[in-house]
């Protein structure tokens, strides 16, 4: 078994340790750790990586030039964690995937370049996901059973490839092992959607966080919590957790729980602010990846924004990029048929996509929002059989559906809670008030 010890860059150091369990104290140690050794190029690297998304461009590039200049000064390993940083922070993920294959063969087990191993996902091709998949699987065992860091991420990864029973055991385990791995609750949450355990999961979630309110996934963690409790038919539990708890950058997050209320015939959360969702889109990084892109067509789906729909409908249609082309845009159109009450284009577009939902991005948790929109539009155009046997995996082994029994019920049909846009800005106005 390699093992892996480099001072001042292990999982042993505090902030490694808190940043590899997504912990609230794992800001405040980085700052500290780079106050007291600002010439320690791995902890400024670090650092950047757990902040990158607040600094500029030019702020950006001059911290992580400073952490190489002095890593090369350590050693090769150090030099070779701040250039991957430096690659992952720049969204460059096929060049970091490519960077990590090579720095795990060199110094295999190495916990802090697990921080970097969502490149392989990220990069949106299959092959290098699952070339990723196996090399985290192959960390864990070069690692061991008791470190809880690779076991962690491999129970992520068993989640996202479907295995959810294992993924669940592996993120119990993981969690025995260090009962704060943020990686570690995260997986078992994915797991637990997937088996629909309703409140056990709620409980979970919620005593697990409020032992660290301050924990990097506490909006995340409770929007998953929100999911169960949509599954467990909790809907007030779900808009109290998205108004309570979701900030006015969620939009992601708020929009797919208002589209799945939607869906299922309740009334949604608060809003999202219409006119931030188009500033959004209108910006350079707007369509810069497509799952992100997809996320601002629920949020306009969401508030019933149709012809902004359509509009991004032709946008991405027009883009040269073939998951925007042949994925992105009949999906988005497909939300605009849903909103305008014509299902039936809907289930055309959508049952003609297959499998190729997946080259959307995201996660599995993620991506199923798509099914949901066509199980609906099955069920009011009246294909009742052909809706049940889409969700039939999901109703037959989740313990809590009644979700999904919703979308196979007419009653539920979403044109009776779509809201108009004028009433949509109103609710957004309010939000925007908040955090």
């Amino acid at each position: 078994m390699t093992k892996v010890a480099a001072p001042g860059a292990s999982i042993r150091n505090a902030p490694v340790r808190e940043l590899a369990a997504l912990s609230g104290r794992a800001l405040p140690l980085l700052r500290q750790w780079v106050d007291e050794q600002p010439r320690l190029g791995v902890a400024r690297a670090l650092l950047v990586l757990a902040t990158a998304e607040e600094l500029g461009d030019a702020a950006l590039k001059e911290h992580l030039r400073v952490a190489h200049r002095d890593a090369c000064k350590v050693d090769e390993r150090s030099a070779s964690l701040v250039y991957g940083v430096f690659l992952h922070t720049h969204r460059q993920h096929r060049l970091t995937a490519d960077h990590l294959v090579g720095h795990f063969a060199r110094w295999p087990g190495d916990e802090v370049a697990g921080l970097m191993v969502g490149a392989f996902a990220a990069c949106g091709d299959a092959d290098r996901r699952a070339h990723g998949d196996a090399l985290v699987e192959l960390q864990y065992r070069q690692a061991g059973p008791d470190n809880w860091f690779w076991a962690s991420l491999t129970a992520w990864t068993r989640a996202e490839q479907g295995r959810v029973v294992e993924a669940h055991e592996l993120a119990r385990h993981a969690l025995a092992l260090h009962p704060r791995s943020g990686v570690a609750a995260h997986a078992r949450a994915h797991a637990e959607h997937e088996l629909g355990t309703g409140p056990a999961s709620v409980a979970f979630i919620d005593g697990w966080l409020a032992a660290d309110p301050q924990a990097m996934q506490f909006r995340h963690l409770n929007w998953h919590a929100a999911l169960q409790s949509l599954a467990d038919g909790d809907f007030a539990d779900a808009r109290r957790r998205a108004d309570a708890v979701l900030t006015r950058a969620d939009v992601g997050m708020r929009a797919a729980t208002n589209w799945r209320l939607l869906l299922a015939g309740q009334s949604p959360a608060l809003g999202c602010d219409l006119d931030q969702v188009r500033a959004l889109l209108a910006a350079p990084a707007g369509t810069a990846e497509v799952f992100h892109t997809f996320n601002l067509a629920l949020a306009l789906a969401g508030e019933g924004a149709g012809d902004d729909l359509y509009a991004l409908a032709r946008r991405a249609a027009a883009d040269e990029r073939t998951e925007y082309r042949d994925v992105l845009a009949p999906v988005v159109r497909a939300l605009a048929e849903v909103t305008a009450d014509r299902p039936e284009c809907a289930v055309t577009l959508l049952t003609e996509l297959g499998e190729r939902v997946e080259d959307l991005g995201g996660v599995r948790v993620e991506r199923e929002i798509v099914q949901d929109t066509l199980a609906r539009a099955l069920t009011d155009t009246g294909r009742h059989a052909r809706a049940a046997e889409l969700l039939r995996g999901r109703s037959t082994t989740r313990r809590h559906h009644a979700y999904e029994d919703l979308l196979l019920t007419p009653a539920a049909a979403t044109r009776r809670t779509v809201p108009a846009q004028p009433a949509a800005r109103d609710r957004a106005t309010a939000r925007s008030s908040g955090p």
